[in-house]
């Protein structure tokens, strides 16, 4: 049997490469690092993670919670590699990401059923079962095959990246350990954090505005941010107290040293096992290095503070998927070529990896000759490629899974619940898994 290329070892890919594996079908992932690097990656590791380290709320009953229940029940590889990567963070499941990408790239290389080329793929396969899983990060080749295939323009925005500071240079005598209404896993406080009065603040946030950014890659782009990962800096310019109720939001987080709450709060999260890293929540920003230095060291607590990584900002490509994709992730007009991940119009790992297990499976149908079946509307994994095919084209935005996404309650459970959000929300996760369920009970 002819192997099912698949275009890119990012999340989606290397979820997608193992469904079809282990479905018992062949399958050839292409990935082009290290001879061809991008702007936001640092290794050549499969299935490396750039923006973060949060694969979101393991909280129950939550929908980034139900999608990654209902990936574990469909057995989803980097699931389980990221529970067995997990370090602290509260009530999101975040991986020590080195330890993340390892335990991915070793379950691909020992399968015998998956072969990994190191290469550029610069065109769509002109025959067989295709998974486009390229990521944000597509190749201008590639995405210009692409371009050709779909009869449309690229579409695009630009998308940040978070500080890493090094945990030795941050002073312990100012930033103290804590979690937002003190919910961690044991106690202790999940996340350091830097308090500010009202004139650090104040001054943090000037030095903020004032400080110089770095021009787009391409300088004839738009600059077409997502709303949901918007750059520090472009927040401030929103209000002066944007930072205030959305990054730096000091709720729930008094010094226990104190017990007083701060005017705002910086949150610094641990970026592995060690403990030897930590990621600014938030922070993500396109300032120019030295800037951000100079900024970021405004903050009480990183006055001395080494940076591992600065911010970032890179393009990330996207295609128009209402106009081109079934709810299956089959292109319409070529249904032997199936997207998955950031390019087909979804933001968020677990997102990613959602629509890379989905394209997988289908992938290995259509090539065994069998049915492909949507998953049920009522699930997260079915909303979510629903939201991907269905949307309005006009002005299709990336999405994350969120309650929004999910059928609406019948009026009965509404009006039932209607005092009650968390026993709403509750009830439409009981529905989801137990939908899945019965449709894995008719078709797995």
């Amino acid at each position: 049997m002819e192997p099912i290329q698949i275009i890119g070892g990012g999340l989606a890919g290397s979820e997608a490469a193992w469904q079809v594996a282990q479905a018992g079908l062949p399958v050839v992932l292409h990935e082009m690092r290290p001879s061809t690097p991008t702007s936001a990656h640092k290794t050549d590791r499969l299935a490396e993670l750039v923006c973060s380290n949060s694969l979101k709320s393991e909280s129950e009953n939550t929908a980034p919670w139900l999608l990654k229940q209902e990936l574990r029940r469909l057995n989803s590889l980097l699931l389980v590699a990221a529970d067995r990567a997990r370090v602290p963070g509260g009530q999101a499941l975040t991986v020590d990401r080195d330890l993340f990408a390892a335990e991915v790239e070793r379950s691909i290389e020992e399968s015998p059923r998956i072969e990994l080329r190191r290469q550029e793929v610069p065109d769509v396969p002109a025959r067989g079962v295709v998974i486009i899983a390229s990521g944000p990060l597509t190749s201008g080749a590639l995405a210009g095959g692409i371009s050709r295939l779909t009869g449309s323009d690229r579409l695009y925005f630009y998308d940040a990246i978070s500080p890493i500071v090094d945990a030795g240079t941050i002073d312990y005598s100012i930033a103290y350990r804590a979690s937002r209404y003190d919910k961690s896993i044991d106690g202790s406080g999940d996340y350091l954090n830097c308090p500010m009065d009202r004139e650090q603040y104040e001054r943090f946030l000037d030095a903020l505005l004032e400080a110089r950014g770095y021009d787009p890659h391409i300088p004839e782009d738009d600059c077409r941010y997502f709303e949901a990962c918007l750059p520090v800096e472009e927040l401030a310019r929103r209000g002066r107290d944007t930072l205030r109720f959305g990054p730096m939001k000091p709720v729930g987080l008094a010094d226990p040293r104190t017990g007083r709450r701060a005017y705002a709060v910086v949150q610094l999260r641990q970026e592995n096992l060690r403990a030897d890293s930590y990621n600014l929540v938030g922070f993500q920003n396109s300032l120019k290095f030295g800037e951000q230095a100079r900024v970021l060291r405004l903050i009480p607590g990183l006055e001395n503070a080494e940076f591992f990584r600065y911010g970032q900002i890179h393009r990330n490509t996207y295609i128009n998927a209402p106009a081109l994709v079934a709810p299956t992730l089959q292109l319409r007009q070529y249904p032997r070529i199936f997207f998955a991940g950031q390019i087909s119009g979804v933001e968020g790992y677990v997102e990613a990896i959602a629509t890379g297990l989905v394209a997988g499976r289908n992938a290995a149908a259509l090539a065994t000759g069998q049915p492909l079946r949507a998953l049920p509307p009522g699930t997260a994994l079915g909303s979510l490629c629903r939201y991907v095919s269905s949307a309005g084209a006009e002005n299709y935005q990336p999405a994350n899974i969120t309650f929004d996404l999910l059928p609406k309650l019948d009026e009965e459970a509404r009006h039932r619940l209607r005092h009650d959000k968390k026993a709403r929300h509750r009830e439409v996760c009981r529905r989801a898994i137990e939908q899945l369920d019965e449709f894995l009970s008719v078709y797995a």
